[in-house]
């Protein structure tokens, strides 16, 4: 099975380590400065410079765009799924979640939105996934507006209790009754 750590930017070490993560995508804010752990391959690694804003023309905030989310959907496409993908971004909630949705669907496009998203829901009590990365997401990955209206359904998060990294697996996990092996 594969599965995605979504960590906050202080956790990204920690959580590189103990998952054995080899890849990483970065959601931060233009120019922000941080350390990529030695762990993560820096050719495999994807920075992206924007801010958690869902609108844009918001002064000299970079609100998400379709080159990130194309970027992000490549990225995952190429992910050789050998390890966990850590994504991240300053606190886990909105931009790193959103991006583990779009790079479940991206490597796994026949799961059920509604699916996917209550899974995320399931990891993470606090993730609001960040709505314009999901529309974007589900524009070119043509969810036809499922995905967004799964993230709707889930609605906002929790209010944020702290630094929770947490795991969000590409697909559900097969049970033996459902694999055939019977009860």
């Amino acid at each position: 099975m594969s599965r995605i750590v979504v960590a906050p930017l202080s956790r990204i070490a920690e959580m590189a380590v103990r998952n054995r993560c080899r890849e990483m995508i970065s959601l931060v804010a233009p120019k922000q400065d941080f350390h990529r752990p030695a762990v993560i391959d820096p050719a495999r690694h994807l920075v992206l410079g924007v801010n958690d804003i869902a609108f844009a023309g918001t002064g000299d905030l970079v609100a998400p765009q379709e080159a990130h989310v194309e970027a992000i959907i490549a990225f995952a496409r190429t992910w050789d799924r050998q390890a966990p993908l850590l994504i991240h971004c300053m606190l886990g909630v909105s931009r790193s979640p959103a991006a583990a949705l779009i790079a479940a669907l991206a490597v796994s496009p026949d799961q059920h939105d509604d699916a996917v998203a209550l899974r995320l829901r399931a990891a993470s009590r606090q993730a609001t996934p960040n709505s314009r990365i999901v529309g974007i997401g589900d524009a070119l990955l043509s969810r036809d507006g499922r995905l967004v209206r799964a993230v709707e359904q889930i609605g906002r998060g929790a209010d944020y209790v702290g630094e929770q990294p947490f795991f969000f697996d590409i697909e559900p996990a097969v049970t033996q009754t459902d694999a055939g092996a019977g009860p």
